[in-house]
């Protein structure tokens, strides 16, 4: 039985009521912020939290302590899981307690000192600044063919890079939240924060090709606001984008890139151009200094060539 629990339980557990699931889904979205992806994810570990824990005997949630927790973790780490799941429960577990203990459902957190696994660092691949020219270049010339799919795939691909947005958010931009006069684009990011974002010339002329001659090719009457669409009329999805990128980055034949990839490169292209730590945060949309540092590594390592290859006591 515990197999079964640990691979996907079955049945609702008594412990996770459908009120405490919605009580819980609405304080992640609504108060926390957190994405629709995220919340599903919460959602489904306090499921199988809940679920090992009742087949322990556990019958209320003050039962759930922290042998439980740490015997949860274990099995699953046992598994074995990847660090980035772990890592990703524990914290579904720490921001489920502390709530249940301010809204009165538990007396105490016994999440407060669990410790998980810290999710691995796995940055995504950098394409220099001459890839990733050729990259954009190549998207250009297929948008020639006149396929509408493929001047939205160039525009998509160029506002990737000009603006290191997040593929999740680019798809949701409407066609009022790109101002192509100022050259800024308006974007909502994680805890539904929204921020400007300037854009270069190539980005401009790109969206402005897809706005004349693609979109209304692909747009019906239930397209709604969208910018970006999919061959049906309806917004792009961020795997549609992703496939573009992977496709375009073949036919140029540089390194795979996803659009995730094409963010880090903006990011690192912006420091390396000499752009300031706290302006890369703002334009990334990084609630804290702290993530934004995870985009200096490749900068740190050309600092340091450059430094062996010129510094006369290197």
């Amino acid at each position: 039985m515990q197999t079964a629990t640990m691979d996907a339980p079955g049945v609702r557990p008594a412990l996770w009521s459908s009120e405490l699931q919605v009580a819980f889904e609405t304080h992640l979205a609504a108060q926390r912020g957190l994405s629709e992806h995220t919340v599903r994810a919460y959602l489904g570990d306090l499921e199988h939290l809940l679920a090992y824990a009742a087949d322990r005997g556990v019958t209320t949630l003050d039962g759930v302590d922290l042998s439980v927790l740490r015997g949860w973790l274990a099995v699953m780490a046992a598994v074995p899981l990847s660090r980035a799941t772990l890592a990703r429960r524990g914290a579904a577990a720490r921001t489920f307690f502390a709530w249940a203990q301010r809204t009165g459902r538990v007396a105490a957190d016994p999440a407060l000192r669990l410790a998980s696994a810290r999710a691995t660092v796995s940055l995504p691949t950098v394409l220099g600044v001459a890839p990733a020219a050729r990259l954009l270049d190549v998207a250009r010339t297929r948008a020639d063919d006149g396929d509408p799919v493929h001047l939205r795939d160039w525009a998509a691909l160029e506002l990737l890079y000009a603006t290191g947005a997040r593929v999740g958010e680019l798809v949701a931009v409407d066609v009022d939240d790109v101002d192509l006069d100022q050259r800024l684009l308006r974007v909502m990011g994680k805890g539904a924060k929204e921020r400007l974002v300037p854009f270069g010339v190539p980005a401009a002329t790109a969206v402005t090709r897809w706005l004349a001659d693609g979109r209304p090719l692909l747009a019906t009457g239930t397209s709604g606001p969208a910018l970006l669409l999919g061959r049906r009329g309806r917004r792009a999805d961020a795997r549609q984008i992703r496939a573009a990128s992977h496709e375009v980055a073949a036919l140029a034949e540089v390194d795979d890139v996803a659009p995730h990839g094409l963010r880090h490169s903006a990011a690192t292209h912006l420091l390396d151009g000499g752009s300031d730590l706290r302006s890369v945060q703002e334009v990334l949309g990084h609630a804290t200094l702290a993530t934004t540092q995870r985009y200096t590594h490749v900068s740190a390592e050309r600092l340091r060539r450059s430094f062996e290859q010129a510094h006369p006591r290197a």
